[in-house]
């Protein structure tokens, strides 16, 4: 399969080769040819799938097929502002030979340059719902001739509080409009709100969860509270070279785990909702460049973020939403490659342990052997064909070793 056979116009196909696009991905395969026949879409797919690509594509090629006065005719919503900024750099590269205008908007910076954009006109608005509401109730945005709506990650739009924001917004829109709704999860809350807004819609799905996990090597440590801190260094020593994405459950939790990291002189980021919007792209460009090995972030900080070449995500806190384990670990399984994860578990967490492995199908394989397992209910040993990752191949230290 090819992008000639999406239907995609040359225009289009110029756009994918100017990108460096070899191959469709599923999401795209299946999703663009019943968006350009006129379809509402559910898709489920994860960051990472090409999911933006599939909608970005076909809308900007019928938004230039039916060129009049320039007006808002597209809104896309998407949960963070990393992911509306990303959204609208994707539809800034298809649309490159095109005279569609685009602009993202979002909190944690000035409005002023936003609005002026919108001043001049633009046929795409990227938004995030708060920042989108606000301008709207300002008077500088109209939504009454939308052709195009797409919510992406509309899971994880619920899962951060936005379902009313979200239907004040659709409340504005034109009945008449192809929607797109597009979710790594389809837990109930997101089938009931798909079904209020959709017509007749058709269901693409490029990674049930089982598929995307099967990609990962998946690990878990049994490890005491207290002793994370020491267990993810030891850890991280040995992938010092790679980029690592850690995650923590609070705000204040990440920020202390960066510090710490870089006193043990491993470079270390944080990022979280606290951060200006300045701070968060200053940290995740040091990342994306190599300067820092390891970015820690809260979920909904993370969520969005496109960053290739992850090759560990690291548990810190386990998540207490099954979900949010899928959209973690996904991110070292980009656009079908394969990668590493790995769950610290404390005797707190295992109710959340439970609930992700009842959602992904299959249990996590344990690492019995380790400088810092847990003396309070110790873990089984792993299945022999599991082998603990490198890190954990070393020599074990004296206490492991008494232990035994």
């Amino acid at each position: 399969m090819t992008f000639k056979n999406l239907q995609l116009n040359s225009a289009m196909l110029r756009a994918v080769k100017r990108v460096g696009y070899n191959k469709p991905t599923p999401i795209q395969v299946r999703a663009i040819p019943h968006i350009l026949n006129g379809r509402d879409i559910v898709g489920c797919a994860q960051t990472g799938s090409g999911k933006t690509a599939a909608f970005a594509l076909p809308i900007v090629q019928m938004l230039e097929q039916a060129r009049g006065q320039r007006r808002i005719r597209a809104l896309v919503l998407a949960p963070t502002r990393e992911l509306a900024a990303q959204i609208d750099e994707e539809f800034g590269k298809f649309g490159r030979e095109k005279s569609l205008k685009h602009v993202a908007i979002f909190g944690g910076v000035g409005q002023q340059p936003q609005v002026s954009a919108l001043k001049r006109g633009v046929d795409i608005v990227v938004a995030t719902p708060g920042r989108l509401l606000d301008l709207m109730n300002q008077g500088f945005i109209r939504l009454d001739e939308i052709e195009f709506f797409v919510l992406d990650e509309a899971d994880r739009m619920l899962d951060m509080g936005f379902i009313h924001d979200v239907k004040r917004i659709i409340k504005r829109l034109p009945k008449k409009r192809q929607t797109m709704l597009f979710s790594a999860t389809m837990p109930p809350t997101v089938q009931d709100l798909s079904r209020s807004i959709l017509i007749d819609p058709i269901k693409v799905e490029a990674n049930p969860q089982s598929i995307t996990v099967d990609k990962i090597a998946q690990s878990l440590y049994f490890v005491e509270r207290g002793e994370k801190r020491a267990l993810l260094k030891h850890i991280l020593r040995d992938a010092a070279s790679e980029k690592v994405l850690v995650f923590t459950r609070t705000k204040h939790r990440a920020n202390n785990l960066a510090k710490q990291l870089n006193r043990a002189r491993i470079p270390a980021e944080a990022i979280h909702g606290n951060k200006s919007q300045t701070a968060r792209t200053k940290a995740l460009a040091k990342f994306k460049s190599g300067h820092t090995a390891v970015l820690v972030a809260t979920d909904i900080a993370a969520r969005g973020l496109d960053i290739d070449a992850v090759s560990h995500v690291i548990n810190f806190d386990l998540p207490n939403m099954p979900e949010s384990y899928v959209h973690r670990i996904g991110r070292t399984a980009r656009a079908g490659a394969s990668g590493a994860a790995c769950s610290f578990c404390d005797i707190d967490e295992r109710k959340y342990l439970n609930g992700i492995e009842e959602l992904i199908r299959q249990p996590i394989p344990v690492v019995a052997e380790h400088p810092y397992v847990s003396a309070i209910d110790p873990p089984q040993a792993p299945s022999p064909a599991q082998k603990p990752p490198r890190a954990n191949r070393r020599r074990r230290s004296r206490r492991s070793r008494r232990a035994s």
